[in-house]
């Protein structure tokens, strides 16, 4: 696991009781996480037997944060930290593969040489943001979804889908939700679990748990956003887990 940088030690201390105290703001959407019913038992067989848990996640500009620390404050790396302390004897791994304005196409591209590379049992795919602003036609969002799926099981790992982030001042301009729609098909079809972000920020907001109109320009509020959407996402794989023990099913 990287090392936090001096900047995110700082922030963190400044932060560690927040985030504490946060945790039930977190829960406040844990029923939009909590509603998939497939499992991931590629997962399940690594945590069991292997003891080990290598994840990849695969994202462009919102899978990380900006500024002093920004990384290891993004929820990747503090996924990392909550699967450590929930599978205290499993050694979990979470390592990125990101980069700014990156379509679904072109991350797509990349999975082979991240399949034989890094070996991930569990691939953590975000995207739709820039398919949405760029115009990518959305049947072929959805084809390029269905194809990077299909890729990644083949290749060994099992796959848990995020859509776009949700912000208030970008919704009326950019049309986000055909997208994040057929993301949700893709996701039905092939049988994976789906983290529907942009639905659980979208009630963060409208609750008023976070005021996202300032998140992008205030690392604290950005911070603490990201730890909520990491023990989310545990939780989608936690579940994962269980649904692959008590329901076996054939590996695809």
């Amino acid at each position: 696991m990287r090392e936090l940088t001096a900047a995110a030690v700082t922030l963190m201390a400044g932060l560690g009781t927040v985030l504490a105290a946060e945790s039930p703001d977190c829960a406040v959407a844990a029923h939009l996480a909590a509603a998939s019913e497939y499992p991931l038992p590629r997962v399940a067989v690594a945590v069991d037997r292997a003891r080990t848990l290598d994840i990849v996640v695969m994202g462009a500009g919102s899978s990380t944060l900006a500024g002093p620390g920004g990384t290891d404050l993004a929820y990747p790396a503090r996924l990392q930290i909550v699967l450590s302390k929930r599978f205290p004897d499993v050694k979990t791994k979470v390592v990125t593969n990101v980069k700014s304005r990156r379509s679904a196409a072109e991350m797509t591209e990349g999975f082979e040489k991240v399949l034989t590379e890094e070996k991930p049992v569990l691939v953590i795919w975000q995207s739709g943001t820039v398919d949405a602003i760029t115009g990518v036609d959305p049947d072929d969002y959805r084809a390029t979804l269905e194809e990077g799926v299909q890729l990644l099981q083949a290749g060994g790992a099992d796959v848990v889908l995020v859509n776009m982030q949700y912000s208030p001042r970008t919704e009326s301009m950019i049309a986000i939700q055909a997208y994040a729609d057929n993301m949700r098909l893709v996701a039905q079809h092939r049988e994976v679990p789906l983290l529907d972000r942009f639905a659980i920020m979208r009630h963060w907001s409208e609750s008023g748990t976070f005021d996202l109109s300032t998140a992008t320009r205030k690392l604290e509020t950005a911070a603490r956003i990201h730890d909520c959407l990491a023990q989310l996402l545990a939780d989608v794989i936690r579940d994962g887990i269980k649904l692959s023990r008590d329901q076996p099913k054939p590996i695809q």
